[in-house]
């Protein structure tokens, strides 16, 4: 049986493809169409999953949809009459999309991919639910989702047990923990439902003490938060409500200025993120006591796009009564069209669990005859490793040396981070690598830390961590303290705070990129390497070898190893990209084999 996930026309789109209940591809849209956050019908998702299977639309029994479009009507046309008339220009624009778009997803789906069978409806959080319980290790959890909003729905928790999932008790829009978030992401300058991890990242540079830091108690002010987690924000500091735009006068008096523009980011503005990551933090935690003492589960799982606070994520165990914690890797709105197709085949058509993910490798690959065909048509220079040991050696002295490397392999991430399908890797011991990467790769705010990838066997003796290890982070989900003994020798991936948003790597999930990790320790004394996402600031993560290419070409990176290939940026103009001019003889131009 086939059954697949549908996300789009709000977040980030996406497709997830079950077989028999068992994940076999997922994608977001952008990864294809090159525009980042791609809101739009995933028509070239849908098309990967589908052939990835070497199956068509008449092949699947299901499509799952992750919303319910008349309940999301429903909250539209209450909050136009609740602020109308300020909230007619917002509700216009938002009808015209919910007629043009969210009701034709049927007929989207046979116009564009040829599909005729049912489409079932699963509410937005119910599908955040399933996107993270369903595929979980867990046979019984507490579940807590939180975003900006769904239909109405912008924080819940329950239980899941077996197949089954139970929502106990909800929050309602306009009263969002992810909108204040937003609202404070937006007052900073930086983009809405994209840039909330810069925040995050900029907290550490802010006073993180609740009895000093005075934003935090000003921000504090506006949310009436009662012991059972529950909360209510003082709407008459915001405006999301009823406009496109987020911080309200009130808002910014309260804050003590206006919303950050172009200006250098001072002290100030460092501490209204701490705040915000502080009353963030203060929210959940009382959520997640009063879920563990209603449902008595001493396992959770997570969804929604705030339980992408790594920061929080790392405190999670030693703040609540939780012994065991699991977040599925694309724990935003990307990931629930693999939650409203799994919540079809297990919860509705009642089919037993038969599948834990274990990593997020669901996307597309290329073989190394796609790799060398497009590199001779595009006469690339390029060398190949004869052998996996050479690959692998030679990979670790050009780390050790601080050559940057784009690392091309096997199929794509799923979800929001690189976890060394497509990721950019450097030496963290370099003290200068955090600003090339930040200044020659990235083009990015300096202040943005780096993550480092470690072995499972090994990151207990480098991080302060919890044990038994979370799962999350495989999926570089955790922020954790690195322990004082190594911050000198791990200056690049060692943030501000002291800690790194680690992504741990068991053998058998990626083997070649563990080896890799493993060369580079035994040359440097330190098996961890900075891993990073392979792409510039602004552009979704690469997917296919064009895409990496360019994105080498046009950046810092010295180098890109696609499969056991090697392409030096140096070797290759940027002149003959593209260049219709064929190599004399038809073989590549500069071939060797190391």
């Amino acid at each position: 049986m086939y059954i697949l996930g549908v996300s789009c026309y709000y977040h980030d789109a996406s497709a997830a493809l079950l077989k028999d209940g068992v994940i076999v591809a997922a994608a977001e849209e952008e990864r294809f169409t090159r525009k980042k956050h791609d809101t739009s019908f995933p028509e070239n998702a849908i098309r990967y999953c589908l052939g990835s299977q070497g199956i068509t639309a008449k092949d699947l029994q299901y499509v799952a949809f992750y919303e319910k479009p008349f309940l999301k009507f429903e909250r539209m046309l209450f909050q136009h009459l609740e602020t109308f008339p300020r909230s007619y220009k917002t509700f216009v624009a938002t009808l015209s999309s919910w007629i043009n778009e969210k009701l034709r997803v049927p007929a989207t789906l046979r116009n564009k991919i040829g599909y005729r069978g049912r489409v079932l409806f699963v509410e937005h959080h119910l599908a955040h639910a399933a996107s993270t319980f369903l595929v979980s290790p867990f046979r019984k959890a507490a579940i807590v989702t939180a975003d900006g909003v769904g239909e109405w729905t912008t924080t819940a928790f329950g239980i899941g047990d077996g197949s089954d999932i139970t929502l106990l008790k909800e929050i309602r829009f306009p009263h969002s923990i992810g909108l204040l978030y937003s609202t404070i992401t937006a007052y900073l300058g930086f983009q809405v439902n994209d840039a909330e991890y810069k925040v995050m990242g900029l907290a550490a540079y802010g006073d993180m003490n609740m009895e000093t830091n005075e934003y935090y108690k000003l921000l504090r002010s506006v949310v009436d938060l009662k012991e059972d987690g529950s909360y209510r924000l003082d709407m008459d500091y915001f405006t999301y409500h009823f406009a496109d735009r987020m911080p309200s006068k009130k808002l910014c008096g309260l804050l003590g200025g206006p919303v950050r523009r172009e200006e250098e980011l001072t002290q100030r503005h460092k501490d209204i993120a701490a705040a915000v990551q502080l009353v963030t933090e203060e929210v959940l935690t009382a959520i997640l006591k009063h879920a563990y003492s209603v449902t008595g589960c001493e396992n959770l799982v997570l969804s929604g796009g705030v339980a992408l606070n790594s920061v929080f994520n790392g405190k999670i165990l030693q703040r609540t009564p939780f012994r065991r914690l699991w977040i599925q890797p694309a724990a935003s709105d990307g990931g629930t069209s693999l939650g409203a197709a799994s919540y079809i085949y297990h919860t509705l058509l009642g089919h037993p669990r038969n599948h834990i993910q274990r990593h997020a490798y669901l996307g597309p690959e290329f073989s190394e005859d796609y790799l060398r065909t497009f590199l001779v048509q595009n006469h690339i220079r390029y060398s190949e490793f004869p052998n996996e040991k050479k690959l692998i050696d030679h990979v670790a002295r050009m780390l050790l040396d601080s050559q940057v490397v784009g690392w091309f392999q096997g199929r794509m991430e799923w979800g929001p981070r690189a976890l060394g399908a497509r990721s950019i890797l450097a030496n963290p011991c370099n003290p200068d690598m955090r600003d090339i990467l930040n200044t020659k790769v990235k083009h990015r705010e300096e202040f943005r830390p780096f993550a480092p990838v470690v072995c499972v066997e090994d990151v207990s003796k480098y991080f302060e961590c919890d044990l038994p290890l979370p799962e999350p982070t495989d999926f570089m989900l955790m922020v954790y303290p690195v322990k004082e003994k190594w911050r000198k020798r791990l200056p690049s991936v060692t943030h501000v705070d002291g800690s790194g948003r680690l992504q741990t790597l068991g053998r058998e999930q990626n083997p070649r990129y563990h080896n890799l990790i493993k060369a580079f320790g035994k040359l440097s004394g330190v098996p961890i390497l900075i891993n990073t996402s392979f792409n510039i600031q602004g552009e979704p993560i690469v997917c296919s070898p064009e895409d990496a290419y360019r994105c080498m070409m046009g950046t810092g990176i010295d180098s890109l190893i696609a499969g056991r290939l090697l392409i030096r940026r140096e070797d290759n103009p940027r002149d003959v990209w593209d260049s219709e001019t064929p190599a004399s003889d038809g073989r590549p131009i500069g071939w060797q084999t190391i």
